[in-house]
């Protein structure tokens, strides 16, 4: 299609072997939470993303719809709009026609999955150039080179900065300040800080999905990595952490066992935790103090009637 092209940066990403064998050779065992999303990963989250106790998307798509006219008003029409880890692009939809961009440049870790969204978006909106660049966003935002000269505007939805520790978060932001240049900006969905009873809720839905999800993760050690391994053996461990401000996610050995891997052995105590993913939230104050920090001031911001979830608008100083 003409509307469209693809920039493969060949991003390195470390591989689940890799990742396994050095996370489980930590004190604390640990295995990052990108390696949720294999097949069935990816289809237990869209089902979670549909429970009535996961409010993350349907509230920010509700405020993204919104308050769509009144970010273009602030941001302004025709700036080259970014978005790291773009995914099926569903949310920057609820965006395009109010912020008319001159560019969109997607990026994912995927090629194969950048090029499908990218493909389908370029025939839903023909007028739009889209520049879909394959990156590991948390290391590079490497926009590429046949994008418009002018301002730039990047989009980073779904509370994704949760998923870094508050180090990580900063690095990030500054990377994001060095993309965008002096005078872009940065939209970026983060989540508040509320009651744990919510949080906690969230990420133990009724139906139990998110254990599943959370569970599928030893599966793919046990079927891609043909390890010695019985994911019964673990149950699904999720709460809020009152004092760091976050939601952490484990999965608890239920017996003393041993996993073992590629003559590698892993020995479990029970009630011992597997680490498998934090999700930082952050109140107004701490994500604009964060922001201003790494060069960010803040234009405007918005927090949905029941303070679950808000939307920042930040330009670049």
């Amino acid at each position: 299609m003409e509307n469209v092209t693809f920039h493969d940066h060949k991003p390195e990403s470390l591989s689940l072997y890799d990742a396994v064998v050095q996370g489980l050779s930590k004190r604390q065992k640990s295995i990052p939470p990108k390696f949720f999303y294999d097949k069935r990963g990816s289809e237990l989250f869209d089902q979670i993303c549909q429970q009535p106790e996961y409010y993350l998307p349907t509230v920010e798509r509700l405020m993204l719809d919104q308050y769509a006219a009144e970010i273009a008003d602030l941001a302004g029409q025709g700036r080259v709009l970014i978005e790291p880890g773009a995914g099926s692009a569903s949310k920057v939809r609820l965006l395009l026609d109010a912020l008319q961009p001159s560019a969109f440049v997607p990026m994912d870790i995927s090629f194969e999955y950048l090029k499908t969204s990218a493909t389908e978006l370029a025939e839903e909106y023909p007028w739009l150039s889209i520049r879909a660049a394959c990156v590991d966003y948390t290391h590079s935002l490497p926009v590429p080179e046949n994008v418009p000269v002018g301002p730039r505007l990047l989009f980073f939805p779904g509370s994704s900065l949760g998923n870094f520790n508050k180090q990580e978060a900063c690095k990030f932001l500054r990377l994001v300040h060095t993309t965008v240049g002096s005078g872009g900006m940065l939209l970026i969905g983060v989540d508040t800080k509320k009651n744990y009873g919510v949080l906690n809720a969230a990420y133990n839905d009724a139906a139990g999905l998110t254990a599943k999800f959370n569970l599928n993760l030893l599966y793919r050690v046990q079927n891609e990595l043909k390890a010695d391994l019985n994911p019964d053996n673990f149950a699904h461990k999720a709460f809020y952490n009152t004092e760091a401000g976050r939601i952490e996610m484990h999965l608890i050995s239920k017996l003393k066992h041993t996993l073992r891997l590629d003559g590698h052995e892993f020995k479990f105590e029970e009630g011992e935790y597997l680490h498998t993913e934090n999700s930082y939230k952050y109140s107004p104050e701490e994500f604009i103090s964060m922001a201003a920090m790494n060069g960010f001031k803040s234009l405007r911001y918005w927090v949905d009637d029941q303070g679950l979830f808000a939307i920042y608008l930040l330009q670049s100083e």
